[in-house]
């Protein structure tokens, strides 16, 4: 459920942030406002959540030597996101803000194709072991 919060204010945030030097643009920047404040309340959310997922299912499937691939690459997107966002919050410059804003965005979209792809392989795996 957070990752689709996310997925979803961040998506509904890039739209709003094109639209707001529309006609109707007030509007449109304070729904941006509004969408990445949720986006910041699902991420802290999330971030307790990928917490948890450590001892509950990453060591785990490590151990069993299961889904490392799509596993890791899951990790190493979530922690560019983590980053990126840090980036976001606390980088001054234009320049760096900029690259880091691409970053997160392109990421951040591409994470639910990912994420869907670790269950269908993990899923796989898991029924091809039980035979």
């Amino acid at each position: 459920m957070a990752f689709s919060v996310l997925f979803v204010t961040g998506a509904g945030w890039l739209v709003a942030d094109r639209l707001k030097d529309a006609a109707s643009g007030e509007a449109w920047q304070m729904i941006a406002a509004y969408l990445l404040m949720l986006h910041g309340g699902a991420a802290m959310a999330t971030l307790l959540l990928l917490g948890a997922l450590v001892p509950l299912h990453i060591q785990r499937a490590w151990r069993s030597r299961r889904n490392w691939i799509t596993g890791t690459t899951m990790v190493a997107f979530n922690a560019l996101l983590i980053l990126s966002a840090f980036g976001l919050y606390y980088l001054g410059s234009d320049t760096i803000r900029r690259w880091t804003s691409n970053l997160h965005i392109v990421i951040g979209l591409g994470l639910p194709v990912l994420f869907l792809v670790h269950i269908l392989i993990g899923r796989r795996s898991s029924s091809t072991s039980r035979r």
